[in-house]
């Protein structure tokens, strides 16, 4: 698999640039915190961040092993190598969302009293850390307060708000945010360039933009349409189930309930996704707004839509897109959404 074969291994290979920098600059300080809390949505890097995180401070090879003044893990002595393949008994891995309780947190705060065996640091990583109960919570909390030295304490989550606030206020939170296109179109050039793959960058632009904001969906969609010999944006738009979705703003600029709907019935039988639909729409119609407003780095047609009646349909989409996982018909939510805009812009009902 593509995501797991281009895995980044180092620092440098970081794709989430955001995070990549925030790194660097505390493996560049002097210190290292004792507690660092990773917070993004699904696929954005942070458990490989945590691991290349953990080789680095282990690496026999870097400054952290008084050899060079590089940050960066070799992976190419025992200790790199090792954690490469989860076996360095001075990293450990838990995932909460298995392993809640506070027998299981009691007994990963016993592993803290233990020296490191091969490495400078005992490197504890906690996936899905939001999953703890409030026992396990309570007892990793001391633990966190006055941690020995030799021990680091990666958190990763995706959601922030059911983790304690006296947790967070005791690590160094890092934002991995949502992975953005751009970051996505880098990691996916990497990926082709490797793999020897001809794709055009409309392609992996298109496959970046409809990722759900994670590398790893991105990755996966590259591994999919090489398998496929996707080669054309017609093909890859088809296979996304997005073809034609430019078409339907165009048509909502024109008040054209009957044509708006007829496109909708075509695009569902033709087997699009309402939800990469919902999302590309939304898209288009936030950078509207920008244009409109004169940001001056967003470029592009303006649309005859005015700002009130783009407001109008974004809040009405917005909520087809959260009907969608309760409709027994995908187009239900966005037909409504349409017939509401233009009984409310035209200002009558339709019949």
């Amino acid at each position: 698999m593509f995501y797991l074969k281009y895995r980044p291994q180092t620092i440098f290979e970081i794709d989430n640039l955001q995070a990549k920098e925030t790194i660097s600059k505390i493996l560049e300080s002097k210190t290292l915190p004792h507690a660092f809390l990773f917070v993004g949505s699904k696929g954005t890097g942070k458990t490989s961040t945590a691991r290349i995180l953990a080789k680095a401070v282990n690496c026999l090879n870097n400054k952290f092993s008084h050899k060079t003044s590089s940050y960066e893990p070799c992976n190419k002595c025992a200790n790199c190598k090792s954690i490469g393949l989860s076996s360095f008994t001075d990293v450990v891995e838990m995932d909460a969302a298995s392993n809640r309780g506070i027998e299981e947190i009691k007994n990963l705060i016993r592993e803290t009293s233990f020296l490191p065996m091969s490495g400078g640091y005992r490197v504890f990583i906690i996936d899905e850390a939001h999953m703890i109960t409030n026992e396990g919570f309570n007892a990793l909390l001391k633990t966190l307060e006055e941690p020995p030295n030799s021990a680091i304490f990666i958190l990763a989550t995706t959601n922030l708000e059911k983790v304690p606030k006296t947790i967070v206020s005791r690590c160094l939170k890092i934002n991995f945010g949502r992975a953005n296109a751009t970051d996505m179109f880098s990691m996916l050039k990497r990926i082709t360039k490797n793999e020897n793959i001809d794709l055009h960058d409309n392609l992996l632009k298109l496959i970046a933009g409809h990722s759900e904001n994670s590398f790893r969906d991105a990755a996966k969609i590259l591994e999919e349409v090489t398998f496929q010999k996707i080669k054309s944006v017609d093909e890859l738009e088809k296979f996304l189930g997005i073809r034609g979705r430019g078409d339907l703003i165009e048509i909502i600029e024109k008040k054209d309930v009957k044509t708006a709907l007829a496109w909708i019935n075509n695009f569902s039988e033709n087997g699009g996704d309402f939800k990469n639909l919902i999302e590309d729409m939304l898209n288009q119609l936030h950078r509207q707004i920008l244009i409109k407003n004169n940001i001056s780095d967003i470029e592009g047609k303006k649309t005859t839509l005015t700002l009130n009646e783009i407001s109008l349909l974004m809040k009405l989409l917005i909520e087809a897109y959260q009907n969608l996982k309760n409709t027994p018909i995908d187009s239900i939510p966005v037909e409504i959404a349409l017939t509401e805009f233009y009984n409310k812009v035209e200002g009558k009902k339709l019949i």
